[in-house]
């Protein structure tokens, strides 16, 4: 299998879905969100398939749609329970590599006021914090390329990216 795709991991709201676009844009890739793939294939909003089946079905379902993810030459935004599935995560490392993109926590809780209605999927009592502190380590874990967004804007932070990859290759 061809290990020609860019995994872009991360909390919600980290950006990324619109540095992917613009990845895609300079190196010429095709952009693949995945949270769009599962609305597509379930036929429902994420919001829905939480609503319906609970967060631990959600994580289900997303599990499935990217552990059988088909892409070349594309930029993969995930979202950001996509680390929660073992198998998913396994294919994704498969088929690219995987870049975490990373932002302290207090920029994080600025960019996320309406946390609720970007589909992020928090258990009964968990705060956004508990949530940032169960994920860190996973995104560590599966990482092939760490990219701090701290004081960054998107062009700083896509530069950052490409260099990582040439680095790596």
């Amino acid at each position: 299998m061809q290990k020609d795709n860019i995994v872009l991991i991360g909390m919600p709201g980290v950006g990324k879905s619109t540095v992917g676009v613009i990845l895609a844009k300079v190196l010429g890739y095709q952009f693949i969100d995945a949270d769009l793939v599962i609305q597509e294939q379930e036929k429902r909003l994420l919001r829905e398939i939480i609503a319906e089946e609970g967060t631990e079905g959600f994580i289900q379902v997303e599990n499935r749609v990217n552990a059988t993810l088909e892409a070349h030459h594309a930029i993969i935004a995930t979202g950001g329970s996509v680390v929660y599935g073992k198998e998913a995560m396994e294919h994704l490392q498969e088929i690219g590599t995987v870049i975490y993109l990373e932002v302290a926590y207090p920029e994080l809780e600025k960019r996320l006021e309406d946390i609720k209605g970007r589909g992020v999927v928090l258990r009964d009592g968990q705060t956004l914090y508990d949530l940032y502190l169960e994920r860190t380590p996973l995104y560590e874990k599966y990482a092939d390329i760490r990219i701090s967004e701290t004081g960054l804007d998107i062009e700083q932070t896509v530069e950052q990216i490409v260099d990582g990859i040439t680095n790596l290759h």
